[in-house]
């Protein structure tokens, strides 16, 4: 019989690939028997949901992903303007 450990583990692996028909039906069998691991598993399922709503939104509001933009040496720095006042 699968262990807490064992089950835990396929439960992550499941979200990135597909398990295979026997570790599916053990999982399930033990996903019946422990109420600690269903609670994991709906965890798990809840934070992905999360993740994956916090992403869309985020992406449609910030600029897209890619190279980081050179500072303009045109601007000031205000770092620099800080450092001056201290002094």
């Amino acid at each position: 019989m699968m262990n807490c450990h064992q089950a835990t583990r396929l439960l992550s692996e499941s979200q990135d690939r597909k398990l295979r028909m026997t570790e599916q039906v053990e999982l399930k069998f033990h996903l019946l028997v422990c109420s600690g691991c269903r609670n994991f598993s709906q965890q798990m399922g809840s934070l992905r949901y999360l993740m994956r709503e916090f992403a869309s939104q985020s992406g449609e509001s910030d600029k897209p992903r890619g190279k980081a933009e050179k500072p303009d040496s045109n601007k000031p720095d205000n770092n620099k303007s800080d450092n001056n006042k201290r002094s």
